[in-house]
């Protein structure tokens, strides 16, 4: 995924809190929607990559910086990007715009782990596809 994914989003009234302002939490939905979509993108899912290969993508740090708000009716659009990969993790900034200026950012760290949730190395296929 050496390009960037990009994902569209709505927001729905269940989304916001009483203000019409999404409440913060939801942006961690949007994102990991965005990342998921992402990596069906590559031709994989995380059921193949757990079944295929013994592993699971699993978030182990997230920093967001909220700078202005989304709210209700507002049409977002969420860019991916992997910033940098380790043996056993990467590292991917998320982008969410609303109207071409960005409201939010993110930078996740994810970790491959097995089913006892020890880190393993990224599966050959993973690793290649995020080149």
């Amino acid at each position: 995924m050496s390009k960037q994914f990009v994902y569209k989003v709505k927001i729905y009234y269940e989304d916001t809190d009483a203000g019409g302002v999404v409440y913060y939490a939801n942006y961690l939905k949007y994102l990991e929607r965005a990342r998921s979509e992402a990596i069906y993108s590559l031709g994989l899912t995380n059921t193949k990559l757990q079944k295929d290969h013994g592993s699971l993508i699993i978030v182990k740090s997230c920093n967001i910086e909220y700078k202005k708000p989304a709210k209700f009716e507002d049409e977002l659009e969420i860019i991916s990007s992997i910033l940098s990969k380790t043996k056993t993790s990467f590292t991917m900034l998320q982008i969410i715009k609303k109207n071409e200026e960005i409201i939010s950012e993110a930078q996740i760290k994810l970790v491959i782990v097995n089913q006892n949730g020890k880190p393993v190395k990224l599966p050959e296929i993973l690793d290649s596809l995020l080149n």
